[in-house]
């Protein structure tokens, strides 16, 4: 990357950064009269000058931490509230459930990468177990229904409230008991999601494990 380039992208964040620095002034000055205070006041608490306290109202002294910790003190508020913290996003998930070999994943996580969670529905159906492999680790919390899993020469019908958690490079499968659907929360890492939802399932009636 050249140098040019280097510059042209920083431009936005540092666009940013003005555009938070600029409403620190109004938010200190409206802070203060909130609070009924005086600049003197305000300069005899903190020890900053009246005339610095004055230009950082105005706007023609950029602030700094070690200006705002003092203010901050003084009027008892977080220095969050002083810079002006980041609006909260909508914390909702609002995912397309995925369908792979007939099994329903609702994502329940949206950051790519680490940990996956999903709710997963299994349907009612007669299915052969298919045992695999792949790195990783995977957790499995029962909703309701019952689900079949095995797991290594452990051969166990899973029902409402059960948890398990085993290592993904120990052969393994579940799926549907053949008694009615199942619903259950799965947790796993970056090489489960390619399994889980990438791979593409050697034929519809198999499992995705």
């Amino acid at each position: 990357m050249n140098r040019h380039t280097q510059d042209h992208d920083d431009e936005p964040a540092e666009a940013s950064m003005d555009s938070v620095l600029s409403g620190v002034g109004p938010r200190l000055r409206a802070l203060r009269k909130e609070r009924g205070a005086t600049l003197s006041g305000l300069s005899e608490t903190t020890g900053i000058s009246v005339s610095t306290l004055s230009r950082l109202e105005s706007g023609l002294r950029k602030p700094s931490l070690e200006l705002l910790l003092p203010i901050a003190r003084a009027h008892k508020v977080p220095l969050d509230e002083l810079v002006g913290a980041p609006p909260v996003e909508d914390p909702r998930v609002r995912a397309k459930p995925i369908t792979m070999g007939g099994r329903t994943l609702i994502p329940l996580t949206r950051q790519p990468g680490g940990l996956q969670a999903y709710k997963v529905i299994e349907p009612q159906r007669r299915m052969e177990p298919d045992p695999r492999t792949h790195e990783g680790y995977e957790w499995l919390y029962m909703l309701s229904g019952k689900l079949r899993l095995v797991l290594g020469e452990h051969d166990v019908i899973l029902g409402p409230g059960e948890a398990v958690e085993f290592d993904t490079r120990v052969p393994h499968w579940f799926g549907s008991t053949g008694e009615g659907p199942a619903e259950f929360l799965s947790l796993f890492g970056p090489q489960g999601e390619r399994m889980h939802v990438r791979a593409r399932p050697a034929r519809a009636a198999r499992s995705e494990e």
